[in-house]
Formats: C-alpha cells, structure tokens, sequence
C-alpha cells in the first residue's frame, strides 16, 4: 500500500453516473469515470489490513471468485503506474470490461475498511484500469507462440465459454466456439442490456479472441443444428458453458395470456433490435426472441433480482405508461443483519439504475415486497389487461423447518397490466447436448462435474459455468471458465501451466 492514512484522509466516491431522466433517452451505458486523481485518491482508502479478504474468494457469499490481486492494482493506480496495473488485473481475470460494470462486486463487500466505513471502491478502479488500457493501446492480441496439435470444442459464448477458450487459446490449443444465437457473448451480448454493458466491449474483446486464433461459430445450436456426439468425434475434448438458460415459470391462472413474458425474452429480444437496427442486417437465423415492446404500457415485473432491474430500465426506456416489481420475500433491512455478519456479502437494501430511473420518472421506488401473483386475467381477445395479488407474510414452521407463506386477508389487490415479466431465475440448463452425450446431470438438473476437477462422467467432457453451477456471477462463470481450462489443458497434455 502506497499510504497509510488514505483510509483516513479520503472518503469513498462511487461510480457517478448519468441523471436517471436524461439517461433513459437513450441506450449508452450510464455509468461514467471519476478523474485520475479521484482514482488515485480512491486507490490509496486500500488499507494495509493484513488479510485482504477482498481477494480470497473461499468464504460464503464474500470475496473475488477469480482471485483479483486487488490490493496490488489498488496501490499501483494510486501510484499512478497504470501500466503495471493492467498486468496485475489480466493476471487473473480474462475481461475486467465485463466485470468492471455488472460484477455485484462481492469483494467490496467482504473489504476489511468496511468494518468500520464505506468499503474501498474496488469496481470502479477495475473498470478504469481496463478501459484505460484500451485506450493507450495496451490491449493488443497475444496469439500463442506453439500449437500443440490439440483441438477443443467449447459449447456456449458467455462469460465461462470465452474463459475457458481464452485460457485454452493461450495454451497453444486450437479452439472452436459454438453459440446457438447469432452474435457471440452469450448473457454477456443478450442477457446484459446496452446501458450496463454495451456491446461494442464484448465485440471489441471477441475480436482480440479471433486475432489471437479462437473460431467461432454461431446460429449453431449443438444436439439440435449438428449432433453432439459429432464434437468428440472431431476434437480432442469438450468443454460445456451452455448456461442454465431453463427460466422458473409461474404456473397459475392466465399464464397463456398474450403479454406475459419470460424476462429473457425481453431483454434478448430487445438487444437484438438494437443491434440488427445499428448494424443494418441480420446476423442470421439462430435461435433468437421476437422483439417486444413496453410502450405506452403498463408492466409488472415479477422477481426483485438483477434481471429484474434490468427489466425496468428497459421498459422505461421504451417510454412505459408505468411500471411495478413484485418481490415475494420482505425487503432486506438497511444494515447487516446479525445473522449476515462481514465478510459476507451484504444482503442490504440497495437502490440499483433502474429502481433509481423508476423513482425519478414516477417519484417512487417500483418495489413491493412480500406480494404474491395469484392470476392474470384477459380481454376477450386473450390479451393480458390486468393481473391480481395479495399481500403475504412468512410465518415460522412448527417443526423448524422453512417458513410457510401465509396470505394476508383483505390485503387483495387488481393491477392494470399489459405486459408482465417473469423474472425469478434459472432451473438449469436446456441444452439437449448434456443428453446426447450421455452426461449425468445433479439433484438440479445441472451438469454433474465436481468443483475443481470440471470433468464429466463422459472421457474428455467438461463442464463449466451455470450450465455446472446453477445460475450466478458472471465472476463465477469466469472462475470456472478458467478452471475448467486448466483441467482440460491437464487432461490434454498430461500436466498444466495454466492458473
């Protein structure tokens, strides 16, 4: 650490950001950068804490999953040695543009200053030290020296699949990328709406990949647009990133009705539009979701999650008529809780871009908590025209097991709704290829593969990311992408220099 007393001396500035009523004008990621100095400044609030748990990635729900050497860049930035910061950051993180701007950012909540003040701003000087190197030039393609003769099929173009072939890639290995829609990038191209994460990043990175000599392929949906089994028969190993791509339903009354929608189906569609309309074209046929639109409508979101929120801030931006989140557990205290003691993540109450947006545009917050959806109900021509809810409570179980949910009586309640979306996670993966290769699946119906060695129950089949974890971080999909790399490497060449 570069100043003993910056924890003292400077107090924490966060990512400033664009007004939320002048930003939902347009699709241009409304995040900015602070000065160099303000960086500096915040680089030197890194304590000398003797354990940096920020980095460590073990405890639950705490720390970077992929390691980042976070002290280390936190100092150099602050000693204005840039250069060298980019080093430490790629060292273990493949795409800190990514993780810089839709990481929730696990370290800081697990950072020793936050014990006692606002934990050091580690996202934030992430994202500058990366974007800076892109534009110094620092950036370029690095394609392997030797080629060791081995060929690897990597299935899925997300976060964990573009790790994985990334690490492969600098092994000397020759790796080809499937992805079943038509632009690369997975949930980082169609999960992720342009104002957090604008594509022109995941491109600008999947450029350098094919530079560096990754193929990849896309409209090609493996198990259905070519045999599965067809990848070992013409690779030395497989590595599956697929994603758990299977969204939860909610099965009651009205569920057929035209205008309720899986949020997926939102914001995919969405992105697409943007970018056939951008680009002049279509990118091809591959599997993809007509486009939707929110406006002048009224939408309800339902689920309080991340893909939640971003389906409020792309409603807005269309111009909704208005717009509520259902969330059917209470709303998170504002301080840890006892039982949610440091270095744990943090389930604090948190305003995020689009509760912000929402606020400002209708002057209040879109949440309400401990609500349940009971039907959706239709016009005469099958058309959602409103939904009904009731106010419920969690009551304690007699035998100690989960709380019961409980409705409140008279709380009922009818919403005007011509559009709802269904935004309460993942079940698992939905790719036919775990069936066509005869891969054993878990209690969850993910792709059964243990932590650590990512190898399936199939010779030279691995397993990363969602499609072997269940839904989570983009972080995590890093983490696994990377460690699913170096397993293959081993499994290919007998031993490993991959990290």
């Amino acid at each position: 650490m570069g100043k003993p007393t910056g924890f003292l001396e400077f107090e924490r500035q966060p990512f400033p950001e664009r007004p939320p009523l002048e930003r939902i004008q347009d699709w241009n990621e409304f995040h900015l950068h602070l000065s160099t100095q303000d960086l500096q400044e915040q680089g030197a609030r890194c304590m000398d804490c003797g354990i940096p748990f920020c980095h460590t990635g073990t405890m639950p729900e705490g720390g970077c999953p992929i390691n980042n050497l976070i002290p280390e860049w936190n100092d150099l930035v602050y000693q204005n040695r840039w250069r060298e910061a980019l080093d430490r950051l790629h060292a273990t993180n493949n795409f800190p543009e990514f993780t810089g701007r839709v990481c929730p950012a696990p370290c800081e909540g697990s950072c020793t200053l936050g014990l006692i003040d606002p934990p050091v701003t580690i996202k934030s000087i992430e994202c500058a030290i990366i974007d800076r190197g892109f534009e110094e030039g620092w950036v370029v393609a690095e394609p392997p020296a030797v080629r060791t003769g081995k060929k690897v099929a990597v299935v899925g173009s997300g976060p964990a699949g573009l790790a994985c072939a990334d690490q492969l890639n600098t092994a000397g290995h020759t790796v080809t990328v499937y992805e079943r829609a038509d632009r690369i990038g997975g949930l980082l191209m169609y999960g992720i709406p342009n104002m957090k994460l604008e594509k022109e990043r995941v491109e600008r990175r999947v450029d350098l990949m094919r530079a560096e000599g990754v193929t990849f392929i896309t409209n090609c949906e493996v198990g259905k647009d070519i045999p599965a089994d067809s990848l070992l028969h013409e690779n030395d190993a497989v590595v599956l990133c697929g994603g758990a791509t299977n969204p939860r339903d909610l099965p009651i009354e009205g569920r057929e009705l035209e205008g309720v929608h899986f949020a997926m189906e939102f914001l995919h569609g969405n992105t697409k539009e943007l970018l056939d309309e951008k680009y002049g074209e279509v990118q091809g046929e591959g599997f993809s979701y007509p486009y939707i639109s929110a406006e002048g409508k009224d939408v309800i979101v339902i689920g309080g999650g991340d893909t939640g929120n971003d389906c409020l801030g792309t409603s807005m931006r269309h111009g909704c008529k208005s717009v509520n989140m259902f969330e059917i557990l209470p709303k998170p205290p504002p301080e840890r809780a006892a039982s949610n003691p440091w270095p744990e993540w943090p389930n604090i109450f948190r305003v995020d871009y689009g509760h912000a947006e929402v606020d400002a545009r209708f002057g209040q917050d879109p949440r309400t908590f401990l609500i349940s959806t009971k039907k959706f109900v239709g016009d005469e021509h099958g058309r959602l025209k409103e939904l009904h809810t009731v106010l419920i409570e969690w009551v304690p179980s007699e035998n100690g097991q989960r709380p019961q949910l409980r409705e409140v009586p008279g709380t009922e309640k009818v919403w005007p709704a011509q559009l709802v979306f269904l935004s309460m996670g993942f079940l698992g993966p939905e790719n036919p290829v775990l069936d066509q290769l005869g891969v054993e699946r878990d209690a969850r119906s993910n792709a059964q593969a243990e932590y650590g060695s990512f190898a399936t129950n199939v010779p030279g089949v691995f397993a990363a990311g969602d499609m072997r974890r269940g839904q989570s971080l983009v972080v995590w999909a890093i983490n696994e992408g990377r460690g699913a790399a170096r397993e293959c490497d081993r499994f290919l060449m007998g031993e490993t220099s991959l990290p």
